[in-house]
């Protein structure tokens, strides 16, 4: 019966070649490839379903007749553990003799329970800690940092990836150098100088994956062990974990309304500090000018370096754009590094980082070791997106719907949400924080909510805020108007009744 069902298979392209042990000279030829092969399958090397090569090709790979190999397939075929027919190939039993006699212990599954050997690492393999960062499940209301990707034009997309692999070229196939696509780069120099206020030239810019790679590449090429990183409290906690990966002494400093508090910072020598002024992550807010001017003076006098990153700044819905610290600085002090996951997709992984001239062929060598450049046709693409102008009516237009569902948000939440959430007006980004009565744990709020099938995110995951009152974290970029109307609803019915007790908890 089985046999039938390979018949009717597809053609396969050739099998790629088995490697076996070698011949044993006590055993005939025959029994010794039956023995490898029953053995390559139960230890699973050679999974169910896997298609073996032809007996032509097995006798010009290990140097058998193929009359030893159509005796040594056969008998595993006698014993159930290869199927196939002549013309449609032979491939591994879905179902193996152990399974169907229900063998507790077959030399299978002791090879997958065998105790991993434990070996010495590295102290950057000691410090890494697993970040765990975009989630792979449904979308619903307030799931934050994710954009309208059913408004992304894919149908455009396909066109334009069509037409860059039909024009491709023998140069284009062998790759580009560290920093990236030249045409690429200098597409997103033209945006960042007329549309982010940076100012730099394209031998600044290099291609990455994503801020994470960049802020793996500023971690590798300016810390040693030991040295001091300044990050923001509540913060990003993917720049805490690459900083202390390399060994470096991550210190919090607070964030207010008017962004990172200066006063804050340690006195003794710091080598770098984080800081994601155009909309602070996770509380959205924006740095001021004056807060800015005076972070590059410090740094100045201090001799620090800053990495800037851009984080959801290209969604402003009011008040004046302000000034990236890169184009403020005049004394190559500060990095600036952006992502086009949060603007576009996040399955595109691209985005940037302007680096100081003294720094780009530091960070263009560790690139050479690490992924040599990103996709290159992924970068193709983008750069005609953007230099076709498709980037900036995406924006422009992404930019209207997310003003519209954030006034949703902030309608319905005073509405029916009135003393319990307070919505913070935001002038830019994907999501919001909405603050919850003194007293009232995050923690607790969240858990409720997820009960009702809503999804918030309290704050304090992210590090302490200022203030008895703690918050919840929002997204609503994803979200059409209905459902977050239905969202809050289903908060307001969820904490109807709730009030803060003594120790911080809900309580009914």
């Amino acid at each position: 019966m089985l046999n039938c069902v390979y018949h009717f298979m597809p053609k396969r392209a050739t099998s790629l070649q088995l490697v076996l042990p070698p011949r044993s000279g006590e055993s005939f030829a025959a029994r010794s490839l039956y023995d490898a092969l029953r053995t390559a399958i139960l230890e699973g090397r050679l999974r169910p379903g896997a298609r073996l090569p032809s007996t032509r090709e097995l006798a010009l790979q290990e140097g058998y007749s193929r009359g030893t190999i159509v005796a040594a397939f056969d008998q595993l075929k006698a014993e159930g553990y290869l199927q196939g027919t002549i013309g449609s190939g032979t491939f591994v039993s879905r179902v193996l003799p152990e399974d169907l006699l229900q063998v507790k212990a077959s030399p299978r599954e002791k090879f997958r329970l065998r105790s991993p050997r434990m070996w010495r690492v590295s102290r950057y393999a000691h410090n890494v800690r697993l970040f765990e960062g975009y989630e792979n499940r449904p979308i619903r209301a307030f799931r934050p940092n994710l954009p309208a990707l059913d408004l992304f034009p894919t149908a455009l997309w396909a066109q334009i990836t069509a037409r860059c692999l039909r024009r491709s070229t023998m140069q284009q196939l062998m790759g580009c150098g560290p920093l990236g696509y030249q045409p690429l780069r200098q597409a997103v120099c033209d945006y960042l100088n007329a549309s982010r206020g940076v100012n730099c030239s394209v031998e600044q810019i290099a291609i990455v994956s994503g801020v994470q790679e960049a802020l793996d590449l500023a971690a590798r090429v300016l810390l040693d062990s030991g040295d001091t990183v300044c990050v923001e409290t509540p913060g990003y906690p993917g720049a805490a974990y690459a900083f202390a990966a390399c060994g470096a002494k991550v210190f919090s400093v607070a964030v207010d309304a008017e962004g990172l508090r200066l006063v804050e910072l340690p006195r003794h020598a710091v080598r770098l500090v984080y800081v994601t002024p155009g909309h602070q992550f996770p509380l959205g807010v924006a740095m001021s000018l004056p807060r800015r001017l005076a972070l590059l003076e410090w740094a100045r006098q201090t001799g620090a370096l800053i990495f800037e990153d851009d984080y959801d700044s290209e969604f402003r819905y009011r008040g004046r754009p302000v000034p990236a610290l890169q184009g403020l600085d005049r004394n190559d002090q500060v990095l600036f590094a952006g992502s086009f996951s949060k603007v576009m997709f996040p399955a595109l992984r691209l985005g940037y980082l302007v680096l100081p001239p003294a720094l780009v062929k530091h960070i263009e060598a560790v690139k050479s070791l690490t992924n040599r450049h990103t996709s290159l046709f992924e970068q193709a693409v983008l750069a005609e997106f953007i230099s076709e102008g498709h980037f900036a009516r995406h924006i422009r237009r992404m930019r209207e719907i997310y003003a519209e569902r954030l006034s949703t948000l902030f309608e319905c939440a005073q509405r029916e949400l009135k003393g319990t959430l307070e919505i913070s007006p935001i002038e830019a980004g994907l999501q919001t924080v909405g603050w919850l009565p003194e007293g009232v744990s995050g923690e607790e709020a969240a858990r409720l909510a997820k009960l009702a099938g809503v999804d918030v995110t309290p704050i304090r995951r992210y590090g302490k805020t200022r203030g008895p009152r703690e918050g919840l974290q929002l997204g609503f970029a994803p979200l059409r108007k209905k459902e977050i109307e239905q969202g809050v609803r289903q908060l307001a019915a969820t904490w109807k009744n709730l009030r803060p007790s003594r120790k911080g908890r809900l309580t009914a």
